[in-house]
């Protein structure tokens, strides 16, 4: 049967899965597998979690220091995040795009970053990289100071380990999932017309994607995008989970718009990185809103599975709303 892979330079098997989390009946079995493949052993979660704790431990300023908003520590914060999208997206970006460090392997579209009017600057790199840093990161770092500052404050309690481990650790996992449903629902709101003229527009500027386009948002995308950590006031947790929180926000956006399936060292793909899932929303704008981890997709038409039944379905999809908008 022809399907979407037919269109692309490479895919993954096809029909795409959502996670078995949501899945009836539930299969404790396939739940666990999924969730151990999505974290262990060499993972974009692991790897951020190691880059949150380290950020936590020797990057972040004391909670003493955060009572009172002051530029020294709210700029060393910025200039952390900084740092760290620039050697990600930035080493991402050399490793595909200028090096080729593995060529055309597990890439999904094999056309050209472009260049152009419709970009700042008229080149899709340096306007990535200008909405990342100039927008994105000081977004990001404005609302981690603001947690920060609650955390020092005692407007918020910090989590205790040693009193409640279980929670501890569970929230680790429990963030992604919880991205999963932020992302979904700010993101078909991002589609109603005057938001996306307004906002969203600027990151769909990217329909060929790469390591810089993940963050690269008007400041009012990055606001809502990001608006999700606030759940902080309302769940129990520390400023360990709130620095983990905002890096997985920001720089999984960075790997799942790498534009390549997975890193390929020796001939063996070693980690797996960009969502073909997400790739074809970028091509097809109106459909895969939401990430695998929730079934929004699915539940609201809008899921397309890489099969020639699910172009179908999209087409057909994309007929209606432009019929209702006239257009």
């Amino acid at each position: 049967m022809s399907s979407e892979a037919d269109r692309w330079a490479h895919s993954p098997p096809l029909p795409i899965e959502v996670s078995p989390l949501f899945q009836w009946p539930p299969n404790p079995g396939n739940i666990l597998r999924w969730f151990w493949g999505s974290w262990f052993w060499i993972s974009e979660k692991l790897i951020i979690l190691g880059i949150a704790w380290v950020s936590w431990v020797y990057l972040t300023p004391s909670l003493e220091t955060a009572q009172t908003f002051a530029p020294g520590w709210i700029a060393a914060i910025w200039a952390r995040n900084a740092a760290l999208m620039l050697i990600i997206a930035g080493g991402l970006h050399v490793w595909f795009y200028r090096a080729k460090g593995q060529g055309d392997r597990l890439r999904h579209d094999t056309r050209d970053i472009t260049k152009g009017g419709a970009y700042t600057f008229k080149r899709q790199v340096l306007d990535n990289m200008f909405w990342t840093l100039a927008s994105g990161v000081t977004v990001w770092t404005a609302y981690e100071v603001l947690l920060l500052h609650a955390f020092a404050r005692g407007w918020l309690e910090a989590l205790s380990f040693t009193l409640n481990p279980v929670w501890f650790i569970a929230l680790f996992f429990l963030i992604p999932l919880w991205e999963g449903f932020w992302f979904y629902w700010i993101h078909r709101w991002l589609h109603w017309r005057p938001l996306y003229k307004l906002a969203h527009h600027v990151h769909h500027r990217n329909t060929n994607i790469g390591p810089w386009s993940g963050l690269s948002m008007h400041p009012v995308e990055h606001i809502l995008y990001l608006g999700g950590v606030m759940i902080h006031w309302l769940i129990a947790s520390h400023p360990v989970h709130v620095i983990f929180h905002l890096q997985y926000y920001c720089l999984s956006a960075v790997t799942t718009h790498s534009g390549f399936e997975g890193i390929v060292i020796k001939d063996k793909k070693r980690m797996a990185m960009g969502t073909f899932h997400h790739q074809m929303h970028h091509r097809y704008f109106e459909c895969n809103y939401g990430s695998l981890e929730m079934p929004w997709d699915k539940l609201f038409g809008s899921f397309h599975d890489g099969t020639e039944e699910g172009r179908a379905q999209m087409a057909a999809r994309r007929k209606r709303l432009a019929g209702r908008l006239g257009g």
